[in-house]
């Protein structure tokens, strides 16, 4: 039996899946050549009233530990996209690490209710994002967009003008979302494994923490 013809191990599509995750958390070549830089951590997060403010949820591990989406996205690029589209409606953009969760919607929620404007986009190191807000319950929302995959630059800019809109008290036409059912079983092993990874930098207890963004 020749090598096109034994059978791929469970270990070895691990593996295989690992070393991709292994690019992940390696800062991208613009960050380490000094072209894009760094989030800088401010300190504990403390709540405003300033209804311009929309939130910007980060978990635990973004733009830290894992610096790419679960397509290879750059961190960096894809939170100044949602930053970008929140400014253009005239709105501020606050950025917030959730520590106490990895999960997208709590992470929002609790950003929501810091922020002026009770609304907040979320976003998880894999990619999945959503909008909330203050007075719903974790897991409801305004828009989610739980198909990493598909969520394009563009996408993620209009969900930041979206987020501003909808703290303007704006009406709001939500994102259009492509659903895509070959993602799911394509990426399902990478986004547990990434999803892993980042559950793995939660502390329990944990507090939110301001993070200011380069320019």
């Amino acid at each position: 039996m020749n090598g096109l013809d034994r059978e791929i191990t469970v270990e070895e599509i691990v593996e295989a899946v690992n070393k991709v995750i292994r690019t992940m958390t390696t800062p991208s070549d613009s960050i380490s050549e000094g072209k894009i830089g760094s989030l800088k951590t401010l300190g504990p997060v403390k709540a405003s009233e300033d209804v311009k403010e929309v939130g910007v949820a980060i978990g635990p591990a973004y733009g830290l530990h894992i610096h790419k989406t679960i397509i290879g996205l750059d961190h960096m690029i894809v939170l100044k996209e949602i930053l970008a589209g929140i400014e253009e409606e005239g709105m501020i953009p606050r950025v917030i690490r959730g520590t106490r969760t990895s999960d997208v919607a709590f992470i929002a929620n609790d950003v929501a209710k810091l922020v002026g404007s009770g609304i907040a986009v979320g976003i998880q190191s894999k990619g999945t994002t959503v909008i909330h807000q203050k007075d719903l319950y974790p897991l409801t929302n305004l828009e989610l967009f739980p198909q990493a995959p598909i969520i394009t630059l563009e996408m993620y800019r209009q969900i930041g003008k979206n987020a501003a809109k909808y703290a303007k008290g704006e009406q709001v036409k939500p994102v259009k979302v492509i659903n895509d059912i070959t993602s799911r079983p394509k990426y399902q092993v990478k986004a547990a494994l990434m999803h892993t990874k980042e559950t793995e930098y939660v502390v329990k207890r944990g507090p939110y923490i301001e993070i200011e963004v380069p320019v």
